[in-house]
């Protein structure tokens, strides 16, 4: 495993088909793993929902979106995606990957899509877990929510950052 120092090797591209089954691996292994220091079991279980997560659904959804992968020495370590009005809906690093770069790499193609959509500010709803990177790169909380999930009350913090123009 590579250590903080080596972040500047992490790769970003766009998001393939072939990257499907990885990224539906770390999502799922991000909220198993790292998520749990944050949420309950219950909690966990109803984020994650492995049994009802397919491929075949998978892929159409992350397609949908300006999805990026990141990769170190070619194997997937996170991914990330951004809507056309700026919404970052998912921002996922495998756990042995945590905490080295990977997440930041991801942030600069969705600033650039941002901007290249003229889209003045990002938003995302984040999890407890996320408050403290999102923080870190100018994020503000907006406010704290309960939505339920599978009948789960579960704590998000919607957010947003405010981009500075193009020049």
């Amino acid at each position: 495993m590579r250590n903080v120092s080596d972040a500047w090797l992490i790769e970003v591209h766009c998001y393939r088909s072939e990257d499907a089954a990885a990224t539906l691996t770390g999502l799922l292994n991000a909220i198993t793993e790292t998520a749990a220091a944050d949420y309950s079991p219950g909690q966990i279980a109803a984020w994650a929902r492995p049994e009802q997560r397919t491929l075949s659904e998978w892929e159409p959804a992350i397609k949908a979106r300006d999805s990026y992968v990141a990769l170190l020495d070619k194997e997937i370590v996170g991914f990330s995606d951004v809507d056309p009005e700026g919404h970052i809906d998912m921002m996922f690093v495998s756990p042995p990957h945590s905490r080295r770069g990977v997440a930041s790499a991801l942030l600069t193609p969705l600033h650039g899509d941002a901007r290249a959509h003229g889209i003045r500010s990002l938003s995302a709803d984040v999890s407890i877990t996320a408050r403290p990177f999102f923080e870190k790169h100018g994020f503000t909380v907006v406010t704290q929510l309960h939505p339920m999930t599978a009948g789960v009350p579960m704590t998000n913090l919607p957010m947003t950052k405010m981009l500075a123009s193009a020049r």
